[in-house]
Parts: C-alpha cells; structure tokens; sequence
C-alpha cells in the first residue's frame, strides 16, 4: 500500500501489552509514527508528548490520525467514543469493550463519522491459524476440545482490574481461543452449557468448563484455568474423519495429517507474513517467527487507508453468553 505520509497515532495506556507488543510493533512500521502516549500512572517515554488522559491530549489539539486502546475494557467504551467524535481512527486492544452493547453502538458510531473501527483479535494472527482455517474447510469435524491454562500469577501480575466485573477473569485469555475457534471452524456454534468457578474474594471467574455445539451437531469442549503449574497450555484440538488437527502454543505450532487439501481462499487480513497453507504440512510443523501485533498494525493500516472497519463481536458474544447461563460456584479466596 503507497503510504504518503505516517499515521500519527497515539497509545493510550502503557501497561505490559502496550509496551511489549504495540510500541514495538509501531516503532517497526514506517506507515506508523508514535505521536503521543497517554497514562495516568505509566511514566512517559523519551522524547514523546504525554497526557494523563485522553481528553487532556486532544484538548491540546495535536496532529493526530488515530488512537490505540490499550486501557482495561471497562474503560474503553468512553475513550473510543470520545476519539470517534473528533474524527479518529480507533484501534480496540482485545477484548473490544466491557460488553457486547458497547461494541455494537461504536461500531455504528464508527460507521456513521466514516471512521475506522478495528477490534484486534491478535490470536488469530498467530502463523498456524490460517493454515489451520484452510485445512479445516475440507474436512468433516467430528469433535473439537480446547485446554487454556495458564498461571495467573505469571500471566496477569497485579492487575486486579481483571478480576473485577467487566475485566473477565479466565476469559480474558480464554477469549483468544474464542477468537481462533470462531475464525478456523467451518459453522457457527452456540453455548450448551458452562461452569464457572469465582474464587471466594473475587468478582470474575478463575476457571471454566464450556461445552458448545456447532450446527450439524459437533460437540466442542472447552477447559480454561488461571490455575496451572508448570508452562501454559494454549490447545486446540479438532478430531476430523481423516485426522486429528492440533493447534498448539497459541496458535504458534500446527500439526496435522498431509490432507485434506485446504479449499477456499483465506480472509483478507487473517494471513501473517510468511504462513503458508496447510495442505501437505508435516507433523508439528511450527511456523517463522510469530508477528501476531506487525501483523494487526499492517491489517489497521489498511483498513484506514480503505476507510473501512474490522468488528467481530463474536467471541465476546460467546463469553457473555457464558456469565449469563453458567452454573457458578465458590472456589478458595485467591490472592496474588
């Protein structure tokens, strides 16, 4: 894409996944220039104009092309629509907001000023997942099972934002499976049943067991646990009738028998750089290095220059469904 001149592009909130994935995914762009930073608590980086809130930066009125959430959901709903009203471009770290509700109206918001909207499902840009996406469709699912755990304490240190209502507990990495099932599966699924286990001094689930069922009927399990020893879990496994497909590590590793040919082609914006298609892939083929977040920047930088917006609600649809059908139980207290 022939770019002119960079999107100026402010990062608000500087937590881990700010500074470990999308300041150095900016940085490594040239379609992109970091034009300020926002946060109320985070210091500010060398050489780059920072505001202790969003309101304040756009007060001062900087040049500026398009904001990056990188805030805990509950906040995020306000802070888009505030940068939508001044005609920005709206990057949304996952999940996209606190509620289904909140993502739906800014995606209206978003269509009616004629401005981007990106909801960045980054798992689905790890290198095995289109690959995967192509093998599945020519083969017939008979069974999928997820298993994501992980161990808080190594994962999510200190944020207790995630344990209150809006921030997820379990389903905030349980929703990045979400995100890869809900892109690889050839049919929609729904929710069958769930069981969510609250620790006794907390407001968000630390465990989960779903079950969903796709519409010819396949049965897919899911095991999500903050409670894990030892290295993370991040599976996904989808028994078909010529084969066993495993997803692993996040999506960063595919192994699968050398058919079905993949059939179809692949969505725009869904293809890492260097992945190729799966049709004859060897056993545990793991893929060049991940590029989960340069891959997420080169899909909004598109998307901007195509005045058009990337919305996929579902996984958050699925998790919601989960808080308002499961059976809930009380777990031991939990403390960092």
């Amino acid at each position: 894409m022939a770019v002119t001149k960079p999107i100026r592009v402010a990062v608000v909130g500087l937590g881990k996944i700010a500074r470990d994935q999308h300041l150095p995914a900016i940085a490594g762009d040239e379609r992109y220039s970091l034009a300020a930073t926002v946060s109320p608590d985070d210091p500010a980086l060398a050489g780059i104009p920072h505001h202790s809130s969003l309101a304040t930066l756009l007060a001062a009125r900087p040049a500026l092309d398009a904001v990056v959430l990188c805030t805990p959901p509950q906040v995020r709903y306000e802070l888009a629509m505030l940068a939508l009203a001044r005609g920005l471009h709206v990057f949304l770290e996952k999940p996209p907001g606190a509620t289904v509700c909140e993502v739906e109206t800014l995606r209206e918001e978003a269509g009616r000023r004629g401005t981007t909207l990106f909801a960045g499902w980054h798992s689905r840009f790890a290198p095995a997942v289109a690959p995967a996406r192509a093998w599945l469709a020519a083969a017939r699912i008979r069974r999928v099972t997820v298993t994501w755990r992980e161990d808080v304490r190594t994962w999510h240190p200190g944020q207790g934002w995630i344990w209150e209502p809006g921030g997820l507990g379990v389903f905030d990495p349980g929703i990045n499976a979400l995100s890869i099932l809900t892109h690889v599966l050839p049919r929609p699924f729904v929710l069958t049943g769930a069981r969510l286990a609250f620790p006794a001094n907390r407001a968000a689930p630390i465990a989960a067991a779903l079950t969903f069922q796709d519409t010819a009927g396949v049965p897919i399990l899911m095991d999500l646990d903050w409670r894990q020893s030892g290295p993370p879990i991040w599976d996904i496994i989808v028994e078909t009738d010529v084969g066993t497909l495993k997803l692993q590590s996040g999506g960063a590793l595919l192994s699968a028998p050398a058919g079905p040919e993949p059939a179809g082609t692949k969505p725009a914006g869904a293809e890492p750089a260097g992945a190729e298609p799966a049709g004859a892939e060897p056993a545990g083929a793991r893929y060049a290095e991940a590029r989960e977040y340069p891959s997420l920047y080169e899909r909004f930088a598109t998307l901007i220059h195509d005045r058009s917006s990337e919305v996929d609600a579902r996984p958050l649809q699925l998790v919601g469904d989960a808080f308002l059908c499961a059976r809930r139980e009380s777990v031991a207290a939990f403390h960092d």
